[in-house]
């Protein structure tokens, strides 16, 4: 019989079932002063950014009919009304503001703005604004990670379920497909398709565009982009692959897929830890959802694309207005050396993405006068 004499206090703690001591949460420290300068001149800093990107959109010839508002204006209408989180009707009174303040020649009313959004001509603008937007931090990102996220619709999908014997209702939604940097959460390309979209056929289109802009090192993702030619592709960009493999992947011919096997079966712990930089990408969603919603208030399929894909905007003007305090990345015209928007994008061979077509960009003069992006 043991006492509290002969005992050692460990063996004491072990019997007694006693729980080890909590594990320390590794936190991150905040610039708060960066931050707080960031977020009191946001507004005004991503409407003049917003501003110097449009300067690019050329409108169509118009030969007869009414007037149209310029292209440029219906794309900084649209987005900033999704920047403001407010619906069309009420974002008026910021329209009038940013046509005084010369950002638009005049400020469209909401019903043009409704319409512009349903043009899939916006579509493939939006997307090379989200692209450029991003460019300006490629000399901080070098490591990146994709994934999807799905964004609710008001429109109901109703079916009658014949095993509960009633009718079934469900919210549609659209997904967005995102490859991002792990240091600022800026969008460097995206997809959005329908929710039934796969993710797997995505991944090599939002590589190349990146690549375009990027120098890219290492690309993370879930097991759902886990195959062969995802492997091959992150390879031929010059990235190392950090994928997961299925339980029952096998490593049976010489080549990419096994280096990358063996890799993943041999060094796990490195393995992991480089992983863990793919939760980003679900900051950045989380980022996107919490500041401009996770819905989308149009109702048509084009209309719902290019809200998200306003969204995706939106973000990553905030994300450079954040960087521009916090890493001293001096503000700059956009579309110069180098940028080649008019050249037309490659489409997947899958039916879920949106058709792309060329859109016209004038040439950019570097000594000409460009929005103040400061003061």
């Amino acid at each position: 019989m043991s006492t509290s004499h002969d005992t050692p206090k460990g063996a004491d703690r072990a019997s007694a079932g006693a729980a080890p001591p909590p594990k320390v949460r590794k936190t991150y420290p905040q610039d708060w002063h960066a931050y707080n300068a960031a977020q009191t001149r946001e507004k005004e800093m991503v409407a003049a950014l917003l501003g110097d990107l449009c300067t690019a959109i050329e409108s169509p010839p118009q030969k007869r009919g009414r007037p149209r508002i310029p292209l440029a204006d219906a794309v900084f209408a649209a987005t900033m009304k999704v920047y403001g989180t407010t619906s069309g009707r009420r974002a008026m009174t910021d329209m009038r503001a940013y046509e005084a303040s010369g950002f638009v020649a005049k400020a469209p009313s909401y019903n043009s703005t409704f319409d512009y959004l349903e043009n899939p001509v916006l579509t493939p603008i939006l997307q090379n604004m989200i692209e450029e937007s991003a460019r300006p931090l490629r000399s901080i990102e070098s490591e990146f990670a994709v994934d999807s996220s799905g964004f609710s619709t008001a429109v109901y999908r109703r079916w009658y379920d014949h095993k509960y014997g009633r009718e079934q209702a469900e919210h549609v939604y659209v997904k967005a497909h995102v490859m991002v940097g792990v240091k600022t959460n800026v969008v460097t390309s995206v997809e959005v398709t329908p929710s039934s979209g796969s993710d797997y056929p995505v991944l090599p289109h939002l590589l190349k565009a990146t690549a375009g802009n990027f120098n890219v090192a290492k690309l993370s993702a879930d097991k759902a982009y886990s195959g062969r030619s995802n492997i091959e592709a992150i390879h031929t960009a010059g990235a190392l692959p950090l994928i997961p493999f299925r339980s029952n992947a096998k490593a049976k011919m010489p080549g990419l897929w096994r280096e990358a096997f063996e890799f993943f079966r041999d060094h796990a712990d490195d393995f992991y830890r480089q992983y863990h930089q793919r939760s980003n990408v679900e900051t950045t969603f989380s980022m996107i959802k919490a500041k401009f919603g996770g819905f989308v208030r149009s109702k048509t399929p084009t209309a719902q694309v290019n809200e998200v894909l306003c969204k995706v905007l939106a973000h990553n003007l905030c994300c450079l207005v954040q960087s521009f305090f916090e890493f001293g990345i001096e503000p700059a015209g956009f579309w110069q050396k180098g940028a080649s928007p008019v050249a037309a994008r490659a489409t997947l061979p899958t039916p879920y993405l949106p058709p792309r077509t060329p859109w016209r960009v004038p040439s950019v003069d570097p000594q000409a006068p460009r929005l103040p992006l400061e003061g």
